[in-house]
């Protein structure tokens, strides 16, 4: 049994949004992962670090999650910026559940035990967001959801998951990067850094912290092993 990550999958398995528009490097980017997946276990679990499916709606991200639940092992999902689909814990949990999609999860203001670990998460924020009040109360609303999750651990070493990047070259985000180190996380994965930005990631150790970028097309859309 392993744990993996991997970020921004960005599936649209009916094709109505295609990757490859983004640079060639997502060419085949569905099969590549198929493939990549097909190598990992049915005991092994992965963690999807935001930005997952393309669809609206249940109804048009209904074929991605079948895709995903057809993938060998568990998946763990937090959101992301253009999960559109997300919805309340006990939609998006009856809907995993009229599917059968039984390898499928939700990480939410909870948290899952791998092991000895917690593996804890939210999607976070930007701050190169436009500061209105708004976007003051989403930075307010997902430090509390972060902390939520991290109590959930229970005090078991914590391994932090999150859409938006904490940390980047010449950008922190104080108030969760606060959060991380006050519960003593050991690890973060983040997503969301394409492209040109993988040059502006943080990989390795931050204050307590050690970070890792774990958007797709940065890992070659094969998914990273975190813990055997």
């Amino acid at each position: 049994m392993s744990l993996y990550a991997i970020g921004d999958l960005h599936l649209s398995t009916k094709g109505n949004k295609p990757m490859d528009v983004f640079g060639r490097e997502w060419s085949n980017h569905t099969e590549r992962l198929k493939a990549a997946f097909s190598r990992l276990g049915e005991d092994d679990v992965t963690v999807l670090c935001g930005d997952t499916s393309w669809g609206s709606d249940f109804e048009e991200s209904l074929e991605d999650f079948r895709w995903i639940n057809s993938l060998p092992g568990k998946k763990i999902i937090l959101k992301g910026n253009h999960d559109y689909w997300w919805n309340t814990v006990a939609k998006m949990k009856r809907f995993l559940e009229e599917n059968n999609f039984s390898t499928i999860d939700i990480l939410h203001n909870n948290c899952f035990f791998y092991e000895e670990y917690a593996l804890c998460g939210t999607r976070g924020w930007f701050y190169e967001e436009e500061q209105t009040d708004h976007n003051e109360k989403v930075l307010r609303r997902e430090v509390g959801r972060l902390e939520a999750s991290l109590k959930a651990a229970e005090g078991r070493p914590i391994l932090a998951f999150l859409h938006y990047p904490p940390l980047y070259s010449g950008y922190r985000c104080p108030e969760i990067i606060k959060k991380l180190e006050e519960y003593e996380v050991e690890r973060c994965f983040y997503g969301h850094l394409h492209g040109p930005s993988h040059k502006r990631a943080i990989a390795g150790r931050m204050g307590t912290v050690a970070y890792s970028l774990v958007s797709a097309d940065y890992l070659k859309f094969v998914p990273k092993k975190i813990l055997d």
